[in-house]
């Protein structure tokens, strides 16, 4: 924890400026990239607004919220990462866009710099796969919203060192986190217990067994879960659930208990994903 002092995060949408947010939260000067200029301005300003409501609900003094403004930093130039120890991909999930990412992280960062994805249920080792030192890449799972969910999994690829997997997790718990290492199996440990959470509540809602709305009371009451299948789809994003199912379900090759349910993949199709587009399985108006 102590040596990294300055984290880099790629990808400003809902999970990299969560990320973004915690790390500044926590005292970390933090470099926020996204390819365009625009979309990282506004992720900047929702990190500033959401550290503004903290405020005014007591979680943090004024002091704190000026602090964290203060180390975070934007930009649409992968170079300012050369200074970062800490290096937090959290791009869409397509293999070759990360492959990609980590090909270019090699060549500006420091030999000692940790490099990481928050990837849901991609392959470390595949995505590490041709870079010169794998050694030095490892999964880092945060939960969305990053700043208040307590787990994260750290992921250890067939070659990542276990002085890298040491280092993150020390880094975790110093974020007030609790870290979960875990080897690199698709969906790791959260994805994969989840994904019939989610299909099968698709399956009986398709039956007409139960609706959306009584699933998740009933999920929430008799399983004491703070939030029921189709809610979280709409937190998380219908589009990204859709595709960490899919991933899943490729990785095992087909196995059917992780099968998409086609009906998710109309939501997607329909552009209704979620909270994010104001309607999914519930209206946000």
């Amino acid at each position: 924890m102590d040596h990294i002092k300055k984290v880099g995060v790629i990808g400003s949408g809902t999970m990299g400026a969560g990320i973004t947010q915690l790390m500044v939260q926590n005292g970390c000067a933090t470099v926020l990239f996204d390819i365009d200029k625009e979309t990282v301005d506004k992720a900047k300003e929702s990190i500033g607004s959401r550290l503004e409501r903290l405020v005014e609900k007591k979680k943090i003094s004024t002091e704190e919220m000026i602090l964290a403004k203060e180390l975070l930093q934007t930009t649409t130039d992968m170079n300012m990462f050369k200074d970062c120890q800490l290096v937090i991909e959290a791009a869409p999930e397509k293999i070759e866009i990360k492959r990609s990412i980590f090909q270019q992280l090699e060549k500006i960062c420091a030999k000692d710099t940790v490099l990481t994805t928050n990837t849901s249920s991609l392959s470390i080792t595949e995505i590490s796969g041709q870079i010169e030192n794998p050694r030095r890449v490892a999964g880092y799972h945060f939960f969305n919203p990053a700043p208040i969910m307590p787990l994260v999994e750290v992921v250890q690829g067939l070659q990542t060192a276990p002085e890298t997997i040491e280092v993150l997790v020390q880094f975790a718990e110093g974020l007030n986190k609790k870290p979960v290492v875990c080897k690199d199996t698709p969906g790791f440990i959260v994805n994969r217990v989840a994904r019939p959470f989610y299909n099968e509540a698709l399956r009986i809602m398709n039956d007409q067994v139960a609706s959306v709305e009584q699933v998740d009371r009933i999920m929430k009451s008799a399983g004491n879960f703070k939030m029921g299948p189709f809610e979280l789809q709409d937190l998380i994003g219908i589009d990204v659930n859709f595709a960490t199912t899919q991933s899943v379900h490729a990785s095992f090759y087909g196995e059917s208990r992780f099968r998409p349910h086609y009906y998710q993949e109309r939501m997607v199709q329909s552009g209704s994903l979620g909270r994010k587009t104001k309607g999914g399985f519930y209206n946000y108006d």
